[in-house]
């Protein structure tokens, strides 16, 4: 799917996907602001005022809006420029101190690099975020490298096993994933794995069948 079906999907008047953060974002981020260590960029340069979030593909900036509100400055990236406005839109209603703390950016996930998004970052979230293998390991890897220490990366996504026993979600095994797929991605990283198992998300019918990656960077 490209851009352009992308804005055409959020060009509803609804947001596609509600305006409440994933409970497996909320369950394993809520409070991470205050325990994550902020360090400088550069040696001997002053550490950031608060923490530092980039939420990959964020359509309307349900997890980057829910963020900032708890304390985060925000990266939001998506390639549909549609869904960007209306992250801008919801954020208007809210106060300015948060409005502030999310940096909009429409651009390619896969070229981060060329939209200036280098990081480093206390956390990175990549929510349901489905390529191909051959684009989705070389940008976990770029992923890792972006972490600061002590940083979490949090990979959630359908699950492969989700197209014959769960419900829901793209039905090409092709841009799919397990836990493991995503443990392999990031090996040789540096990175720690304190989560890889699946979630079992309540819907309309049958439970989802996600998948769940935490890793972090260790600090020295």
């Amino acid at each position: 799917m490209d851009s352009a079906e992308w804005d055409a999907r959020y060009a509803r008047s609804e947001l596609v996907w509600g305006a409440p953060p994933n409970s497996t974002v909320v369950e394993y981020v809520y409070g991470l602001d205050k325990r994550v260590a902020r360090l400088a960029a550069e040696t001997d340069a002053t550490p950031p005022p608060l923490p530092r979030a980039l939420d990959l593909a964020c359509g309307e900036g349900r997890h980057a809006l829910w963020l900032a509100t708890h304390g985060w400055q925000v990266q939001a990236v998506d390639f549909s420029q549609v869904g960007i406005d209306k992250g801008r839109t919801v954020a208007a209603r809210l106060s300015r101190s948060v409005r502030s703390r999310v940096d909009w950016r429409c651009a390619d996930i896969t070229e981060l690099a060329a939209a200036e998004v280098t990081g480093p970052f206390e956390l990175i979230l990549m929510v349901f975020v489905h390529l191909p293998a051959d684009q989705r390991r070389p940008l976990l890897r770029q992923l890792a490298g972006m972490l600061s220490p002590g940083g979490m990366l949090l990979v959630l996504g359908h699950d492969t096993s989700n197209v014959t026993d769960g419900y829901g979600g793209p039905q090409d095994t092709d841009i799919l994933f397990t836990p493991e797929d995503i443990r392999a991605d990031l090996d040789d990283q540096g990175l720690t794995i304190r989560v890889a198992d699946h979630v079992f998300r309540p819907t309309e019918g049958p439970d989802a069948i996600d998948a769940l990656v935490i890793a972090e960077r260790p600090t020295p």
